[in-house]
């Protein structure tokens, strides 16, 4: 899997709100409403990593919960990334 251009993350990023690049490597903080919630959607981010054979660093911090997404095999951003971001912002989108 290529690695994508810094136009093509650019483009990925406008999709995905709250996510950005920080160290090569795309990041986002969501905050749910409780550590029991945290831990249902940890949970489901690691179905969905299983699912994509692709997976997340993950930090819980009571609420909050920090997914870190890059591709270690191609040195970088692909579009595997921006494919697993784009299901687990499915996760929490009203009426899922």
């Amino acid at each position: 899997m290529s690695i994508l251009s810094e136009a093509e993350v650019a483009a990925h990023l406008e999709r995905l709100p709250g996510w950005s690049v920080v160290n090569g490597e795309i990041r986002k903080t969501f905050q749910v409403p409780s550590f029991p919630a945290a831990l249902v959607f940890v949970a489901a981010v690691g179905q969905l990593a299983e699912t994509a054979d692709h997976h997340p660093d993950i930090d819980v911090r009571y609420r909050k919960v920090t997914l870190t997404l890059s591709t270690h095999s191609a040195g970088g951003l692909t579009e595997k990334d921006f494919a697993l971001a784009t299901k687990i912002e499915a996760l929490l989108a009203p009426g899922t």
